[in-house]
């Protein structure tokens, strides 16, 4: 079973350049100004710019208010909006009716407990990710390189599509999907030389191994 990559937090133009030519399906950039890959509104409308047709425009906002989503698409041209706050559903389905854009809502998982929520945001996305949840007093909601128990996914189903996050890498990414089922995979840290400057070795064997192609790793 094969799956479709976004790759998030895409910084300059080359690392645009190198997931879509590595065939990811999504490019994500980042409107939070405490992550090491947030993008300026002007640098973020260039790099939207760049993404091919066919590969979806993903910005990423941590319990964004009205003022900043209408100042980003006002520049930046995207397709789908990323919450991976705290937002409520209440919240997720006011952003859609807003924007007019699909909205994903990202969910942390680290325990059994934690899918509950999922079923309630289901009702109101469009999409879902679901998430590692980060560890108490982490600085950032996502783009840690940690993992969940994938485990906790087995035999699970969704009411809205849904991607996988958290630690993933071109090595272990085949079996996450074997596991879960996932059938799109979201990574930023897993390819990456440092942070905000991705690999773009990394991106064509992460999407390769995603997708099951012989010889991926």
């Amino acid at each position: 079973m094969g799956a479709v990559a976004k790759i998030c937090g895409l910084t300059r133009p080359e690392d645009v350049d190198a997931a879509a030519e590595a065939g990811a399906r999504y490019a994500g950039l980042v409107f939070f100004p405490r992550s090491p890959r947030h993008v300026p509104t002007p640098t973020a409308a260039v790099l939207a710019a760049r993404v091919p047709v066919g590969m979806a425009r993903v910005g990423l906002f941590v319990d964004p208010d009205d003022a900043l989503l209408d100042s980003v698409l006002a520049e930046v041209p995207l397709d789908i909006l990323q919450l991976h706050g705290h937002e409520t559903p209440d919240r997720v389905a006011a952003v859609k009716a807003r924007t007019g854009l699909p909205v994903m809502k990202a969910v942390g998982v680290a325990s059994a407990a934690d899918l509950d929520a999922i079923w309630d945001y289901g009702l109101a996305a469009d999409l879902l990710l679901i998430d590692a949840k980060p560890a108490p007093g982490a600085a950032l909601p996502g783009g840690n390189g940690i993992a969940f128990d994938w485990r906790l996914l087995v035999g699970r189903r969704f009411l809205k599509p849904w991607m996988l996050a958290g630690g993933l890498t071109p090595g272990n990414v085949a079996e996450a999907i074997r596991l879960t089922g996932a059938q799109a995979v979201d990574v930023s840290s897993g390819v990456e030389r440092a942070p905000g400057i991705k690999d773009p070795a990394l991106i064509r064997a992460l999407v390769a191994a995603a997708a099951g192609e012989p010889g991926a790793p």
